[in-house]
């Protein structure tokens, strides 16, 4: 297959048969490091992202974040002259990726092993709620039922205060990158011993290794943890502090640093204070330490605490609208934000992909309309002639 980019991945074809998040978030970072990325939808509507908001000039723009770089053709995997399609797109993939629930794959008579049997060399990855083995495995799931089930609601928001769902999709997103993960191991794996993998990746699963200090404190030390707010668990001073107009997050990681803020407050009784001499200790004296710190805070401005507690090398910050994060000097000079040109939404802006690479840029492109690659596909890697297509149409096929 042709390949127009030069990222990381080129040369790698993916069939991306994923909706919504998960799986379209692996294979955006893919696509981005230069896999060719099919996108496989449902003829009638596609992708279920493409009704969800905010919308631009009718279209989703929800859709269009995490869908760049992408190719659309519309298949109908019920449907024969479909299914001989995609089945011609798999001889010449390298992965084929897929968030249905478990079990759905076999029906459509497309499951690990039936694939693996008719294309060896292709890397089957999937990413669903709870992995295909277990009890729960052939449980429908969302983000919302994984952060409840996973524990991470449990130990968010502020203290006996209703569960909080962390502000943005962590158990699709942990998802999508583990399975990213694990399909560029999988394709290094294939490199090294010409044997492709099935890569069975569980939403539950990421929840719970996300967790890793409160899982330790729940094993090692027998606690449940619950929601602290801003504060770390283990770690003192290491929260928000209430400044005289807002809040200010000092992050005094070790015992020098914990010396280095109180010289910069111009408290150094707080440091000779027996109480506070090590992290165990200031731990015990956390809301009594607290009110110490914040009655010196309250006293000035965040943006005047900051200059004074990072000039005393503290590592400390605001708490940021998104506004405030986006209009951020180092996110201008690192170039994260970055504009899209989409035939149809125009010119928006977006955060780029995150990934560096000194050789190999990560590309950006826009996000497919529905079905828009579907005739380019079938003439260029099926080799069918633009009447021949017609005449698929007539057929009802596409």
């Amino acid at each position: 297959m042709t390949q127009n980019t030069k990222g990381t991945l080129s040369g790698i074809t993916v069939v991306d048969l994923s909706r919504i998040l998960a799986g379209p978030y692996c294979t955006l970072l893919m696509a981005e490091m230069g896999a060719r990325v099919i996108k496989v939808e449902p003829p009638k509507g596609g992708d279920d992202a493409r009704a969800y908001g905010p919308f631009v000039n009718g279209k989703s723009t929800y859709f269009a974040s995490v869908n760049r770089g992408k190719e659309s053709i519309a298949l109908d995997l019920k449907a024969e002259g479909d299914r001989k399609i995609f089945e011609k797109l798999l001889e010449k993939a390298d992965v084929v990726v897929e968030n249905f629930r478990p079990g759905t794959m076999e029906k459509l008579g497309y499951g690990w092993d039936t694939l693996h049997a008719r294309y060896p060399q292709l890397i089957y990855a999937s990413a669903s709620g709870f992995g295909h083995t277990g009890p729960n495995s052939k449980d429908p799931a969302y983000d919302m039922v994984m952060q409840g089930m996973g524990g991470i609601m449990s130990i968010t928001g502020n203290e006996g205060q209703p569960p909080s769902r962390v502000g943005m999709s962590i158990g699709d997103i942990g998802a999508g990158l583990y399975t990213a993960v694990a399909v560029n191991a999988a394709i290094v794996h294939r490199l090294k011993t010409g044997e492709s993998t099935k890569v069975d990746i569980a939403m539950f699963d990421c929840q719970l290794a996300l967790l890793e200090n409160a899982i330790m404190r729940y094993t090692v030390e027998k606690e449940i943890p619950g929601p602290l707010g801003a504060r770390h668990p283990t770690i003192t001073p290491f929260e928000a502090f209430a400044t005289s107009d807002g809040s200010i997050i000092i992050a005094a990681g070790n015992d020098s640093l914990f010396v280095k803020m109180c010289e910069a407050l111009g408290r150094h009784d707080m440091a000779a204070n027996p109480e506070y001499k090590s992290n165990a200790l200031r731990q015990k004296s956390q809301k009594k330490l607290k009110q110490e710190i914040e009655s010196v805070l309250k006293a000035n401005t965040t943006d005047h605490w900051i200059a004074v507690v990072s000039k005393g090398g503290v590592p400390c910050g605001p708490v940021n609208t998104l506004a405030e994060a986006m209009d951020n000097p180092q996110v201008k000079h690192r170039g994260i934000r970055t504009v899209v040109d989409h035939p149809v939404h125009g010119p928006i802006e977006q955060v780029r992909n995150p990934l560096m690479f000194s050789r190999t840029p990560v590309v950006h492109r826009p996000a497919p309309g529905f079905g828009t690659d579907t005739d380019e596909v079938l003439r260029t890697e099926l080799g069918l002639t633009l009447q021949a297509v017609a005449a698929l149409r007539e057929l009802e096929v596409l």
